[in-house]
């Protein structure tokens, strides 16, 4: 379950955007009345996502948002103001909001950008976890792309460098498309038609050493580029 951290003077606002949170978003949320009290909540527990009230006593949520930012530079925060004016905007994103919602507001449409926002940090998290893996399961073959060897029971195929960083590329979208000018400019860094070519070779020689498994395939999808099937 995500944790919530609202931040929010008005009491009977601040308790019916907990209970719906809580109730349909399924968040735990914890509920804080000012900008001291939601400072002294933040660093004694772990939040997923902050939601800023900016006009509060005692401190408000710009100033809050920036004591925020000096202990976790990439938590999501979201502000929240009666204010329209661009100034108070630009002030929100300068200081390292990543939202920005006017109110009076829909719930649901908070909820929305809720979720956006979260969605957006899990698949970040995933793209740098992938970023950084080395080793990847392919049906019944293990393939190590720092020793550039494709292992399957005893038997080991060595790999070139090209065909490691492709079979990496396509080992991190497994499953998804893999565009053709993703592949070319992360490993030729140049999309012309020559390097196109002899990614084709390539891609041929990957796929004659993933043949013995019959649920691992890498497709052509027209128009697109490629995609490494594994069922």
């Amino acid at each position: 379950m995500k944790k919530i951290l609202l931040v929010e003077d008005d009491p009977n606002l601040g308790m019916l955007l907990q209970d719906y949170l809580q109730l349909k978003g399924k968040f735990d949320v914890v509920l804080a009345r000012d900008g001291d009290e939601g400072l002294k909540a933040f660093t004694r527990d772990h939040f997923d996502i902050c939601i800023l009230d900016v006009m509060m006593p005692k401190k408000d949520g710009f100033t809050l948002g920036k004591d925020i930012r000096k202990i976790n530079d990439s938590i999501p925060i979201i502000f929240a103001t009666a204010k329209t004016m661009i100034e108070d905007k630009s002030e929100a994103y300068n200081l390292g909001g990543d939202d920005y919602i006017t109110k009076p507001f829909r719930i649901e449409e908070l909820l929305l950008r809720i979720n956006a926002l979260l969605k957006r940090v899990t698949d970040s998290d995933k793209k740098e976890s992938a970023a950084q893996q080395t080793n990847f399961s392919i049906g019944k073959y293990n393939f190590d792309y720092t020793a550039q060897m494709i292992k399957n029971a005893d038997k080991q195929q060595k790999v070139s460098t090209k065909e490691a960083e492709l079979l990496r590329l396509l080992c991190m979208r497994k499953n998804e498309v893999l565009t053709r000018e993703e592949a070319l400019i992360s490993i030729w860094h140049d999309d012309n038609y020559f390097n196109g070519r002899s990614m084709d070779v390539f891609l041929s020689k990957l796929r004659k050493y993933l043949k013995d498994d019959p649920k691992v395939e890498i497709i052509n999808v027209h128009g697109k580029g490629y995609k490494l099937l594994v069922n």
